[in-house]
């Protein structure tokens, strides 16, 4: 395994700075079978890495700590400190997709609910955006729990943590649910709002589930609780559930294929989450790429991880902020076209 290692350790370190001496982007994106097998030999040996995984999770960037540049890719998680903020006002204006045409993709999504095929469905759409702010500026300026940038291609700044490993304890926090925090009684609003429930229900289910795959004593240890986000437009609820898990002491030499084995993460993907895949594929009709994937870091011993939501892509001269939310068969069209346009917001303040 030791030998394994370290042969893959000097062929990527010599073509990492054979990319630095280009200036040109210097990470394989590998495929899922490569990223499984480095995920692997990284844990096993205890060498602390970055994952990032994109949302087919068909392929992901693995990059071991010693060959990290800041030139090109930055990342920060559990660390909301109060950043400098030299431009106070940030300019923001968006174009989303029309209602007419959002509306179409939503009575496809119900019709699909109605015919059985999904209880839930989570609906995503491209943002055109134009901003003040370059995508490392806002990953500077932002102050969201989890931070990552790749140069030239995203940012995110995600509220949202996938799974979490301690010792031999994993845990998930689906997040399911979001109200803008301004309005009279807001916290009660989403908390009794029968449709919100309803789809945190499916999703918490699904996580609990995806989690027994792979771990044993499996519980929901909160269910429900209230995170308050602060934006660049005010300030969000959003309703989140803890659901843990004991993993098998040997876990850390097939930890890439426990991660793969979790995704697409229920919470950005639906329930039943094979027939759920199928419909978001005919339905949204643009890639997402990595746009509600999973990134993460591993220290040698423990790992830390999160959806990435709340995502700015550059497209050639363009920026494009992904959003979306879940559809149920008690989803109202007007309500989730607007909480689209809602989730389409930078935690600059």
């Amino acid at each position: 395994m030791l030998k394994k290692l370290i042969t893959f350790a000097r062929k990527y370190v010599t073509l990492h700075l054979f990319f630095l001496m280009t200036n040109r982007f210097p990470y394989i994106l590998y495929n899922q079978p490569q990223a499984i097998e480095l995920i692997n030999q990284f844990s096993a040996s205890g060498t602390p890495f970055l994952f990032i995984i994109n949302y087919r999770a068909n392929f992901a960037y693995v990059i071991p700590e010693y060959e990290l540049n800041e030139t090109f890719v930055r990342f920060s998680f559990e660390n909301e400190k109060e950043n400098e903020c030299p431009n106070n006002q940030v300019l923001w204006q968006i174009k989303p997709v029309s209602k007419a045409c959002y509306a179409a993709k939503f009575d496809f999504v119900k019709s699909e609910i109605r015919k059985g095929n999904s209880f839930l469905t989570n609906l995503t759409q491209p943002t055109e955006l134009s901003t003040n702010l370059s995508l490392e500026q806002l990953y500077d300026q932002g102050k969201a729990r989890y931070k990552l940038w790749l140069k030239d291609r995203f940012t995110v700044l995600s509220p949202e943590l996938f799974v979490t490993i301690e010792g031999n304890k994993i845990a998930s926090f689906p997040m399911k649910g979001t109200i803008d925090a301004s309005i009279p009684d807001a916290e009660a609003l989403i908390l009794n709002d029968k449709k919100e429930q309803a789809e945190h229900a499916t999703i918490v289910d699904l996580i609990r589930n995806d989690l027994s795959i792979i771990a044993n004593q499996v519980e929901v240890k909160r269910y429900r609780y209230i995170d308050r986000l602060k934006t660049n437009k005010g300030e969000l609820l959003q309703v989140s559930s803890e659901i843990t898990g004991v993993l098998a002491s040997d876990f850390h030499a097939n930890l890439g294929n426990l991660l793969f084995n979790l995704l697409p993460a229920g919470s950005i993907s639906g329930a039943p989450k094979p027939k759920t895949l199928q419909i978001i594929e005919s339905v949204e009709q643009y890639e997402r790429d990595f746009y509600t994937g999973v990134c993460g870091w591993f220290d040698g011993k423990n790992l830390n991880s999160a959806v990435m939501i709340r995502f700015i892509e550059q497209q050639g001269d363009k920026l494009i902020f992904k959003s979306g939310g879940g559809i149920t068969s008690q989803s109202d069209m007007e309500k989730e076209y607007e909480e689209l346009i809602q989730k389409v917001y930078v935690p600059i303040y």
